[in-house]
């Protein structure tokens, strides 16, 4: 890597106004040592500073002839809330604790950076949910896993880095109000199994310093197996009362050592992973077991859903993966202790273009849950394919649960809005690396900044986080911004059309998860995941089929299991369709398929040429690398067009009625 400084995404904070009058820094109610105080206080004269022109100092009272920008405690603020307000040449920001006057700041910064500053306004803001997360899926000898960003910047040969990317790093996610974050990968391999032994505790906790300066609270990921693999010992059965001593012991070493540290993630009982069910315990077995010893230390402990068998055979038509959570899960609803976390995918099956919504989120009504979302593209274009996730994850916040009459959206579950759940919220697969512009694709940091945005207030829109993130990386004009802002809306429509039509998903190449491979579901063990055949594809889920459908509460359970009522974007995810059936624009399934790959490379060329209409309005790095990720977009679009055409026609023997060339 070269000694070229990585960017500064959103924060560039770039020129938008000279200002002469200076700003003053009033603290009011805070203790001005207060790490986050500090940050604070750092960040907003740097901010302001290179927005405006202006000096910018601290002072102990009101200077006259100055803009005061007044940090004030208040009582009656919620947890991480803030009330900011501008009134001719003051400017306030309340708030009842320290995360809450950085994230009020940086909300100030953000209007100073939309060019909104002239107007007098008043705002006040509660985030939406408790915990506000990003997962690194980082290995300690420096890959990533799903990394489409270079390798990671934690970790370099199973050592740990603490140096001024880290900080920058803990300035964006406070800057859009993340709060918590995993530093490894969900599967731990034997070196990071070290990470809570004293090998590594003096660089953890000089890391988790740092994050805590931007009021974020570090996690790690557990290996369920470390009695075994670290402690000798010949088993790692929860309910056995050496490995609980054992437990007991490590988890004291490790927060005495490690005291910001908010707690563990555990991935355990799926492809490959060990867990309780090797010893015939529940998986409430084991997260209790955890939980009950990190509670003495006011931590908590994220357990994931992600619990499926990798080997099952699907010769039997019965077999579903989709059912494996609910399956896992839903028994064992009311058994889990109160920092317990089940932290569930927005989907029943992996990250996919299209799924339905876990049955799972709302289907618990006595455990806390917390959405898990990727904005890490392994199934949506590896970072190469221009893939705006954000109106994805609005479909999911604002899916009605039917959980009970009212405050039943996934939204409400999550926040603790539907059954009052303290330790709640949501965390997404992060998607960076130690590329210089942290995402590969420069305009992949969208869903950087829009989930970070969408987990603090779930009530913004998908073009409201675009055109914020547009304005403020790239300070461009009114119509080059309009043009970038579309391009990302459309993105996600664009590939899905151009890869997996009506929710059937995976045909990737297999372990790659990038580029066709119709009959690519790498743990298939008979015939195909779409199950097509001479007549027709997709997987019944229906209640002859595996039953999948059945595990929604009545109205959606209802509405899914009837081809006629199932929403057509899921159609193939829950029923086996005829080549012949007649969607509701009276295209036949055969005609639908043809025609959306098509569509979406032809798409993909247009918002490709739309690019490369805005040479020189954008940094010419930035042009060439995104003008070369949309080239790679194109050959993937054809690919996946001609490839998934031909296969079908081939099934089908049913020609294009438009007689375009089907390879």
């Amino acid at each position: 890597m070269s000694n070229a400084k990585w960017t500064q995404l959103w924060l560039e904070y770039h020129k938008v106004e000279d200002i002469t009058k200076p700003f003053a820094i009033v603290i009011d109610g805070f203790k001005k040592e207060n790490r986050i105080i500090k940050s604070l206080i750092c960040e907003l004269k740097t901010g302001l500073e290179k927005m405006t022109g202006a000096k910018c100092t601290e002072e102990e009272k009101t200077t006259d002839g100055a803009y005061v920008v007044n940090i004030r405690k208040k009582e009656d603020l919620a947890k991480e809330g803030y009330r900011i307000s501008k009134n001719g040449l003051s400017i306030n920001v309340d708030s009842s604790d320290e995360n809450g006057a950085l994230y009020g700041v940086f909300e100030f910064l953000r209007t100073i950076a939309l060019k909104k500053f002239d107007e007098n306004f008043e705002k006040k803001c509660v985030p939406d949910n408790p915990l506000r997360m990003m997962d690194h899926w980082d290995n300690m000898d420096g890959t990533i896993e799903r990394g489409y960003s270079g390798n990671s910047f934690f970790f370099v040969n199973n050592e740990i880095i603490v140096d001024d990317r880290t900080r920058d790093y803990a300035r964006f996610l406070a800057s859009v109000g993340i709060n918590g974050v995993v530093i490894n990968n969900v599967n731990v391999k034997q070196c990071a199994s070290l990470m809570i032994t004293d090998r590594y505790f003096d660089k953890l906790k000089e890391l988790s310093d740092v994050f805590a300066d931007y009021g974020i609270s570090m996690y790690m990921s557990l290996n369920f197996a470390s009695p075994i693999e670290i402690g000798n010992m010949d088993n790692c059965d929860p309910l056995n009362e050496d490995v609980i001593a054992w437990w007991k012991k490590k988890c004291k070493e490790v927060f005495e050592a490690l005291p910001n540290l908010g707690g563990f993630l555990v991935k355990a009982d799926s492809e490959g992973r060990p867990g309780p069910f090797t010893y015939g315990r529940t998986q409430a077995d084991g997260a209790n077991m955890l939980a009950d010893i990190v509670k003495d230390y006011g931590k908590i402990i994220i357990w994931r859903c992600f619990v499926y068998n990798c080997t099952q055979d699907w010769r039997d038509t019965k077999t579903d993966r989709a059912r494996a959570g609910y399956d896992h899960f839903k028994g064992q609803d009311g058994q889990y202790h109160d920092n317990v976390i089940l932290q569930i995918k927005n989907g029943p099956m992996d990250f996919q273009i299209r799924e339905p919504v876990s049955p799972l989120l709302g289907g618990l009504k006595e455990t806390n849950q917390m959405l898990e979302v990727q904005i890490a593209q392994e199934y949506t274009g590896h970072q190469i394919d221009l893939c705006y996730l954000i109106p994805m994850f609005k479909e999911v916040l604002e899916f009605k649960t039917y959980c009970q009459k009212e405050n039943d959206t996934v939204a409400d579950v999550i926040s603790g809005k539907a059954f009052g759940n303290k330790n709640c919220g949501i965390a997404a697969v992060i998607n960076t690396g130690n590329d210089l512009n942290w995402t590969g694709n420069d305009l992949a940091a969208a869903n950087f900044y829009g989930f970070g945005r969408l987990a603090f207030d779930m009530s913004l829109s998908s073009e409201e986080i675009a055109r914020e993130w547009t304005m403020l990386t790239f300070c461009a004009d009114e119509k080059t911004t309009d043009v970038i802002v579309d391009m990302l809306l459309r993105s996600r429509e664009i590939y899905e059309k151009y890869t997996c039509p009506l929710g059937i998903g995976w045909m990737v190449t297999p372990q790659t998860h990038y580029g066709p491979s119709v009959d690519g579901y790498e743990y298939s063990r008979w015939g195909t995941y779409h199950r097509a055949d001479h007549l027709g594809l997709g997987v019944d889920r229906s209640s002859s089929g595996t039953g999948y459908a059945m595990q929604y509460y009545k109205e959606n359970a209802d509405m899914y299991n009837d081809p006629s009522t199932c929403p057509e974007e899921l159609l193939l995810f829950f029923h086996h369709i005829p080549y012949t059936w007649k969607l509701k624009d009276g295209r036949t399934l055969i005609q639908y398929i043809y025609d959306t790959h098509f569509a979406g490379e032809e798409e993909a060329e247009e918002i490709a040429a739309n690019w490369k209409k805005l040479e020189g309005k954008v940094p010419e790095g930035t042009f060439n690398t995104v003008s070369h990720r949309f080239e790679m977009q194109i050959y993937n679009a054809k690919e996946w067009r001609d490839q998934v055409n031909s296969y079908f026609y081939r099934k089908s023997g049913i020609p294009d009625e438009k007689n375009r060339p089907i390879y």
